[in-house]
């Protein structure tokens, strides 16, 4: 990655962490593989499958003439069941819906064709399951309350006992399947926002470290030039005048004082002018903590040479331009990488953020797009929203340097 600044080795890269906001494209064959086989061995997609398979022991009870449909079924139910575990997640997938979709149809045919073995609704359980992980709760309650209840009326035509004691159990797996997976899927999502929250106060302890420095450096530079300076200089005052005594004058020794005081004051001049000398806030170190917990996208970052921030306010708002950047990348844009780069002209900060995602025709601005155009406007800043010629999301910013 070409960086044009220093960088610590006590903060994170950019993609470190092992478990993804949002799940990481696979880079090769083999990492194909490996990544499904992570993903179904997962303890609740383990736990779908071992369902699966006991009921497909229990098929085997089946009518013989029924035996090659109710394989078939199931088969093409665990086809459903494993290709819903294996999409990214976070990501809008049109074939996501239909599985949800068929999942309780091929439940239904099962039923219907070994009511008397009645296994097949335990399917239900993990339809329940897979119907939270994607959908809101909500939604994920009125699908189970639809689908139930035409497991009910089902039931009611295939069998000759009454159907609602077995509809109201099976209903309890399914919401213990629900709130297992609802708290999971919160535990994970509280698990991202900590991770960001630690990637943001990495990056403000990087700039709030590289502004103390700045601090004592400018202290240590006025203590050397009012203290030692000035006593310095009044020493030449007075050896000058002593130089200028008849019995001294032209003596050796005191040529060789004058000389070594005058190259002494000149020596605590330079050091005092190189402490002076601000190079900057780290935006490289801090920006590299921030984008830490975002392995997808993966951050490109190119700082230009010249970029000089001395202003802790300046670098606090480029920090919170490229988080919500990331952030949009990653929940709304479907984007892969985002690259971002600083340079300077003219006395202004420039920064262009754009990235490989899909974004609509029309881009409506969230609150994070106003807290970004508010921070600009307090700095007299300015941002431009638009879109690449791929259909990212770019967004350009101006500030004073």
């Amino acid at each position: 990655m070409p960086l044009a600044c220093r960088h610590r080795r006590d903060l994170p890269e950019v993609t470190t962490r092992a478990t993804a906001i949002a799940s990481r494209r696979w880079p090769s064959e083999h990492g194909h593989m490996r990544q499904m086989l992570k993903s179904l061995l997962q303890p609740l997609p383990l736990a779908g499958l071992l369902t699966i398979l006991t009921v497909a022991y229990s098929l085997r009870y089946a009518a013989a003439e029924h035996q090659p449909v109710t394989f078939a079924l199931l088969a093409g139910y665990l086809v459903l069941f494993a290709w819903l575990q294996l999409l990214p997640e976070g990501r809008p997938h049109p074939t996501r819906l239909l599985a949800l979709l068929g999942m309780p149809a091929i439940t239904f045919a099962l039923s219907a064709l070994t009511a008397r073995i009645g296994a097949s609704q335990v399917l239900l359980v993990i339809w329940a399951a897979c119907a939270f992980a994607v959908w809101t709760p909500r939604t994920a309650m009125v699908a189970m309350a639809v689908v139930n209840t035409g497991f009910y009326l089902l039931l009611r035509l295939t069998i000759s006992i009454d159907p609602l004691p077995m509809v109201l159990i099976n209903l309890g797996f399914q919401a213990l399947a629900a709130i297992c997976v609802h708290y999971a899927r919160s535990a994970e999502h509280s698990r991202d926002a900590l991770a960001r929250v630690n990637a943001d106060l990495l990056a403000t302890r990087a700039l709030l470290a590289d502004s103390a420095r700045d601090a004592e450096r400018l202290r240590m530079a006025r203590e050397l030039h009012d203290v030692a300076g000035h006593k310095l200089t009044a020493m030449r005052l007075n050896l000058r005048a002593l130089a200028a005594e008849p019995d001294l004058a032209g003596h050796p020794r005191m040529q060789l004082v004058e000389r070594l005081s005058g190259e002494l004051l000149a020596d605590i001049r330079q050091v005092v002018q190189s402490l002076r000398d601000d190079r900057g806030l780290d935006l490289a170190t801090a920006l590299r903590a921030l984008a830490a917990p975002f392995p997808r996208p993966a951050l490109q970052l190119t700082i230009a040479p010249g970029v000089h921030v001395a202003d802790p306010a300046v670098a606090e708002t480029v920090l919170r331009l490229a988080q919500e950047a990331l952030t949009n990348a990653a929940r709304h844009a479907d984007a892969d990488r985002v690259w971002l780069h600083i340079d300077q002209e003219d006395a202004q900060l420039r920064i262009e953020v754009y990235d490989d995602g899909r974004c609509g025709e029309r881009i409506r601005e969230g609150n994070g797009m106003a807290g970004m155009r508010e921070r600009l406007a307090a700095l007299r800043g300015s941002l431009e929203v638009g879109r690449t010629p791929a259909g990212g999301l770019r967004l350009r910013a101006r500030l004073p340097a």
